[in-house]
């Protein structure tokens, strides 16, 4: 398994009148985690787009178990839990300062070749950056 931990700080433009971050900024949340847990192993999104790989997102579950509001530190925990084949798996689990789970999601992506629009297997570059973590 691949873990990684990011931070964002919510801003007034996050929130709604009611003081709490705005429910479709959650999926904001899981992309930063996404693109720093691959920044992290030395994989770029804009390289990769670059080199005609893109990822767009297939599926996308959150679960909302209590709300950020505005001012708060995230902890953003970003998991690869298996090895990707022609889709990755990101597994978040949001906490706020105080280490409250507040938010869990799981969002899926598939691996486009930019040239044909076609499914393609996970480039061997992720894989191999992503192989010691899986090692036993």
């Amino acid at each position: 398994m691949y873990s990684h931990l990011s931070t964002y700080r919510v801003r007034y433009a996050d929130v709604d009148q009611m003081g709490y971050m705005y429910y479709g900024n959650y999926s904001r949340l899981y992309e930063i985690g996404r693109v720093e847990a691959l920044r992290s192993l030395g994989v770029s999104y804009k390289e990769m787009e670059e080199n005609g790989v893109w990822m767009p997102v297939y599926e996308n579950h959150s679960k909302y178990i209590k709300p950020a509001v505005y001012d708060d530190l995230l902890q953003i925990d970003c998991r690869l839990e298996t090895l990707p084949n022609t889709r990755i798996i990101f597994t978040s689990e949001i906490k706020n300062e105080a280490g409250v789970l507040i938010h869990v999601g799981k969002t899926t992506l598939v691996f486009l070749n930019g040239e044909t629009k076609r499914v393609m297997p996970c480039p061997d570059m992720i894989l191999e950056k992503l192989l010691p973590y899986f090692a036993c």
